[in-house]
């Protein structure tokens, strides 16, 4: 299982991101370009020691990372679907890509994607944190699929 992050804009996020992933056992893709410098002490504040823990792989352009992601099935989560994410069955090879946390995703790769879906919330609020989100997603796709580490 992987999350990808497409153009993510605060290094904070990624970190925590990097942080969630190393404890549930996947892996991250970063989508450039970043909204800060790579070397950001922030993503080293927000991972902690988990960043030794994670696989991370940056990817020069979302033409780059689809083409890296072979025939796993990519899984867009964005306000803008109508499938629950509780009610999509996940497999154990799926991606899961979150938009950047300004603007989500270019209509080009919304139009690519094998599935979208969307976290259930109240209506009088726009979004989950980026990290949070991602959090949410991944225990429910790994729970899915049997792969809950522990």
């Amino acid at each position: 299982m992987r999350i990808a992050l497409f153009e993510p804009e605060i290094a904070g996020n990624v970190g925590a991101v990097m942080r969630t992933c190393a404890c549930m056992g996947a892996s991250v893709d970063l989508i450039e370009p970043l909204g800060f410098p790579w070397d950001d002490r922030r993503v080293r504040r927000a991972a902690m020691d988990y960043i030794d823990h994670v696989e991370v792989v940056r990817h020069k352009s979302f033409d780059a990372f689809r083409e890296a992601m072979g025939e796993s099935r990519l899984v867009l989560f964005t306000t803008r679907a109508t499938q629950s994410s509780y009610d999509f069955e996940y497999r154990a090879d799926d991606v899961l890509l979150f938009g950047k946390e300004s603007a989500g995703v270019t209509d080009d790769v919304r139009a690519s994607v094998d599935a979208s879906v969307r976290l259930p919330m109240r209506a009088e609020v726009r979004s989950l944190n980026l990290a949070t989100s991602a959090a949410i997603a991944l225990t429910e796709a790994l729970r899915q699929t049997d792969a809950l580490p522990g």
